[in-house]
């Protein structure tokens, strides 16, 4: 069975590496992605663990990008470290000058509370900040706090420094990595057909045809535009851990690792294409 998105403590997911390949080989997954926000830091990690288990580990990141003023995140999958690396460190400063701004926000407003300290190469995020806010007696859950304050658009938001698309698959396929875009029903800036359309001449290779969110009648929409525009088809559970805050966001109310069940031959094109890339 095949994961191709998942998150660690290294951005906004609740598991170290180690413990969420130790969790996957429970779960019957034999090739796992590690897809953390900006950052490849969870890598080294996840190799170590993944021998004990005779796991194999796609190396992956989940690019930030914005697109018509609203988030658009990109996977791309076996970049070269090397090359993207510099890039990666910027974004990473990036999310801390903006975790820095929200926290500054939030004490303006009666909040005060300390930037959550993260361990070298750790993206900080609003579930961070949210998780601060809960137990400084704030909120009750996560879920308040992006409601009241850090959610797009809410009072102590603040617009994060992101690629555009252009940029952001410019930047993958150039260090060997394959575009692949996340969870496109998620994407609030436009209608999926029309942004596909604008991806696929940037330079896209595939979609997360397979992802929680996603309808039945949405994922056969979306084989449709894979087959019509011949790209990749991915998928994965967008795991965060157990704790289940971040998905409940986006409006997935439980997930779990190897919940879609995706067969292993979904990988052979997605290592055929980053060959072709490099």
């Amino acid at each position: 069975m095949l994961e191709l998105h998942c998150h660690t403590t290294y951005s906004d997911g609740t598991l170290t590496p180690g413990e969420l390949v130790a969790a996957a080989a429970a779960s019957g997954v034999c090739a796992l992605a590690i897809t953390d926000h900006d950052t490849m830091s969870g890598w080294n990690e996840a190799f170590v663990a993944a021998l004990l288990y005779n796991l194999e580990i796609v190396p992956g990141v989940e690019l930030s990008t914005v697109h018509n003023d609203r988030s658009l995140h990109i996977l791309g999958f076996y970049p070269d470290a090397n090359k993207l690396r510099v890039p990666l460190n910027d974004r990473l400063e990036g999310r801390f000058r903006r975790s820095q701004e929200m926290v500054d926000k939030l004490a303006a407003m009666g909040y005060p509370i300390a930037l959550p300290k993260t361990s070298p190469g750790m993206a900080p995020g609003r579930p961070h900040l949210a998780s601060a806010l809960v137990a400084a007696g704030y909120a009750k859950s996560s879920r308040e706090a992006f409601d009241r304050w850090l959610g797009d658009g809410g009072p102590a938001y603040v617009r994060y420094e992101k690629f555009s698309i252009v940029e952001g698959i410019d930047l993958l396929r150039s260090s060997g990595a394959v575009p692949v875009w996340a969870h496109p029903y998620l994407f609030r800036g436009g209608v999926v057909e029309e942004v596909l359309k604008e991806l696929v001449d940037a330079g896209l290779m595939g979609v997360e045809v397979y992802h929680p969110s996603h309808s039945s009648s949405q994922i056969q929409k979306l084989q449709d535009l894979c087959l019509h525009y011949g790209l990749l088809m991915t998928g994965g559970s967008d795991y965060h851990g157990p704790e289940l805050a971040i998905n409940k966001k986006k409006g997935i109310e439980s997930t779990t690792l190897n919940m879609l069940h995706l067969p292993l031959e979904l990988l052979e094109p997605v290592k055929v294409a980053a060959a072709s890339l490099k």
